[in-house]
């Protein structure tokens, strides 16, 4: 898995992108020269409060409820130590590898800050389990999103400790000989180690980071997808002419409709209905742009909040060197998480609410004007019947899952932690939101596909053609009936890929005029 590829961490630049690289890719991670001084910086100052037996929460205290439990000086190590065990109570199936490795990479980056006061050897060490390819068994339930993703965390701070297990190739193996193996001896707890692993946003900001990106290449595949369903149903252009979203500037909106319009310029298929009598087309091609738009937007906000989180100092207490002073604060909380993974799930699953309604109307022949369910055998072959039925499944599903989960919040810890974000539910959600409408887009373009060859000798237009051989690359076209699950497994992968998105993902072809009406 490990690439020869690496990300140089500060705690000041790291971007989805990198998440992407190093959780995906494997690419290699390195500590920076200004990172590890301002780690080294901030570890002084907490060893010295340490030695003058100072009163500092989760140094010398208890944590949450037991805040006001006092720790002596020669109990702080086991203290750590027990964190680790005590939180960690996960359930359920472990993590995905790419989950896992987003969140270590990110916590990481964050004690890279400076305000952590974290150990330099504890963030060392887990950059060695990113690049020694060390992958922590993580139960994926259990974080409220709150005080931090603690009980994620502390399954990752076990393994660290020579404790826990990993998840080596699909299988669950000790920590102990994964350390082993790979010639790494277990790390020696100091004061706020442990605390510093659990408090914190990391998990929820490495799965925000892989939503941002697969999100963003959906919001293209659905522009290019759209465009093939108006090709297909020949659909007007003039409902993407520039003119109209200027009078109406949303960025997304602007950016979807130039995207569609520069799809469909120099259509044969358009240019054979210039005259027809219909003068508006339903709303799923009409309204494209201004829904994909909305939802561009709503991803956009996703963006804008990860900008800061990913390089943000989210523990606690934090450690101000410069100022000799440590802090007891929230940053840990994750409702600007939360908030935003539901919106970007609300958004999301409006791309797929509004794809399953195009495929609807190409598959049902008095509202497309094609042959029913796309087969020139309508009754012998049910031809594309069901991939609507699939597709409104995955819209249901989705419908449900973008319920926001940051309106929930129940208390823990004796009620001191009584408003949680419920932000790692709002990320789960989202990663599913975002595979389901990987699989609504699919089928929509399966469907486009089939009604641009019913359309035939007419051609669509050169970037929609494009998009049409890519698919014609993967799935023939439908004759008669055969089993179509393998094909629809094509056509996610082809999503999946980027490789549609691609066609509309350089700026240069992401504009265009022409007529049509």
């Amino acid at each position: 898995m490990l690439s020869p590829l690496s990300v140089t961490l500060d705690g000041q630049s790291l971007g989805p992108a990198d998440v992407v690289a190093v959780a995906r890719r494997g690419d290699r991670v390195s500590l920076g020269p200004q990172a590890k001084t301002r780690l080294e910086r901030a570890r002084a100052l907490v060893d010295r409060l340490v030695s003058e037996d100072r009163v500092v929460y989760g140094l010398t205290t208890g944590v949450g409820a037991l805040k006001n439990v006092r720790i002596p000086p020669q109990d702080t190590r086991q203290l750590q130590r027990n964190l680790f065990m005590s939180h960690a109570v996960g359930v359920g199936a472990p993590l995905s590898e790419e989950l896992v490795r987003a969140g270590m990479l990110v916590r990481v980056n964050q004690f890279c800050q400076g305000t952590s006061g974290v150990s330099p050897a504890i963030a060392q060490r887990l950059v060695d389990l990113l690049n020694h390819d060390i992958c922590p068994w993580v139960p994926e339930k259990g974080s409220l999103g709150a005080s931090g993703d603690l009980a994620p965390s502390a399954h990752v701070g076990l393994v660290l400790i020579g404790e826990g297990d990993v998840l080596h190739k699909g299988e669950r193996r000790s920590g102990a000989e994964a350390l082993r193996a790979a010639g790494l001896q277990p790390v020696e707890l100091r004061a706020k180690d442990a605390l510093s692993v659990l408090n914190g946003t990391h998990f929820m900001t490495g799965a925000a980071s892989l939503v941002l990106h697969d999100a963003q290449r959906l919001l293209l595949t659905a522009d290019v997808v759209a465009a093939l369903s108006v090709e297909a149903l020949r659909g007007s252009r003039t409902a993407f002419d520039p003119r109209i979203h200027a009078a109406r500037p949303h960025p997304g909106q602007v950016a979807s409709a130039a995207r569609i319009f520069a799809m469909t310029e120099g259509s044969g298929i358009a240019e054979s209905h210039v005259l027809c009598d219909r003068v508006q087309d339903a709303y799923s091609l009409r309204c494209a742009a201004q829904v994909h738009g909305a939802c561009h937007d709503a991803i956009d906000y996703l963006g804008r909040v990860l900008a800061v989180e990913l390089n943000a100092g989210t523990d606690n207490p934090l450690v101000f060197a410069d100022d000799e002073a440590v802090l007891s604060g929230g940053n840990f909380h994750g409702e600007p998480l939360a908030l935003a993974l539901d919106t970007a799930s609300i958004g999301l699953s409006e791309l797929g609410s509004i794809s399953e309604r195009r495929l609807f109307r190409m598959l049902t022949g008095f509202l497309s004007e094609l042959p029913p369910f796309l087969t020139r055998h309508s009754g012998l072959d049910s031809g594309y019947m069901l991939l609507q039925y699939t597709a409104a499944a995955l819209a249901t599903d989705n419908q449900l899952l973008a319920t926001p989960a940051s309106v929930h919040s129940l208390p823990t810890s004796a009620d001191q932690e009584d408003h949680n974000s419920m932000g790692w539910h709002s990320a789960q959600r989202a990663r599913q939101v975002a595979t389901n409408v990987e699989a609504i887009l699919a089928l929509e373009a399966l469907g486009a596909a089939q009604g641009i060859d019913l359309l035939s000798p007419l051609k669509p237009g050169r970037l929609t053609g494009e998009a049409h051989a890519a698919i014609r690359e993967k799935v023939p076209t439908l004759d008669h009936d055969r089993v179509l699950e393998p094909e629809i497994q094509a056509a996610i992968e082809l999503v999946r890929s980027g490789r549609l998105a691609a066609i509309v993902s350089s700026p240069a072809r992401g504009g265009g005029q022409g007529g049509g009406r």
